[in-house]
């Protein structure tokens, strides 16, 4: 179900977590239990004891085990001292009034990309990307301009998490495609998603890096296909561009976490 990990008792009752949270919806004990690697005394052990500490809710009348209010508060805390999304929200705001499309603000995540900010287009459209939901890297614009922008040597031990699993017609297939587009990334500065995540939706994604030359995250202008093209969407290219440019010089005196391709695990 997850990743090994040698972390003990923390790192064990971390991957059961994981794996409630995983079903984006409250879990029977049994339905835990036919994904899991713990046996079965184990895991009641470890669901018992991280209701106990309101990590886990139960819910007695239909028996489901669902995230708990103490780790709500600590996602919030987490949310608001570890993330860009408090320091980049008035760009992202002013980025969005200024394009009338959707906009996403994402950092990596264990060589994934976490969503952690998002403004509907004037006409919402419905698509994947959620503020806190993970999303694939190699076949996302925002994905593939941060692992564009990581050091060599992370950058190869991101690319080794990959699934690739094919979305669509349009997603990279393997590697050696991956590497090309990113190639082409560094060279513009820029990258797109060609509907390769999710039929019909296209973006313009740019990274959000420090005068170092440090990653932070990536924002991006996301469309439809039904709705403009991908050269309507490089038009915004340039207030992309300054809206990363603020995001990062605010976020100069912040602390973030930095990614870590020893704990990164396979999407």
């Amino acid at each position: 179900m997850g990743r090994a990990t040698g972390d003990g008792t923390v790192g064990k009752a971390l991957e059961v977590l994981d794996q409630v949270a995983a079903f984006g919806r409250p879990v029977r004990f049994a339905e835990l239990l036919a994904g899991s690697q713990f046996p079965k005394p184990t895991l009641y052990r470890f669901v018992q004891t991280l209701t106990n500490q309101q990590m886990l809710s139960y819910d007695p009348d239909r028996q489901t085990y669902s995230p708990g209010l103490r780790l709500v508060r600590l996602a919030h805390a987490a949310w608001d001292q570890s993330t860009l999304a408090p320091v980049a929200r008035p760009h992202v705001d002013a980025l969005s009034a200024a394009v009338g499309e959707t906009v996403h603000l994402a950092q990596l995540d264990h060589a994934q990309v976490l969503y952690i900010d998002k403004r509907n287009a004037s006409s919402p459209v419905e698509m994947f990307s959620q503020a806190g939901r993970v999303g694939p890297a190699y076949c996302t614009g925002v994905g593939k301009v941060m692992l564009a922008f990581l050091d060599p040597e992370t950058a190869e031990a991101a690319i080794g998490q990959q699934s690739f699993h094919r979305f669509t017609d349009h997603t990279l297939a393997d590697p050696a495609a991956l590497r090309a587009e990113l190639a082409d990334i560094r060279k513009n500065g820029y990258g797109f998603d060609r509907e390769e995540h999710e039929p019909g939706i296209i973006c313009i994604a740019v990274p959000i890096l420090t005068e170092a030359r440090r990653l932070l995250g990536a924002l991006s202008v996301t469309s439809t296909t039904e709705r403009t093209k991908l050269a309507g969407l490089e038009s915004f290219e340039p207030v992309l561009r300054a809206t990363a440019a603020k995001i990062a010089r605010d976020a100069a005196n912040w602390s973030f976490p930095d990614y870590n391709p020893k704990e990164a695990t396979r999407i």
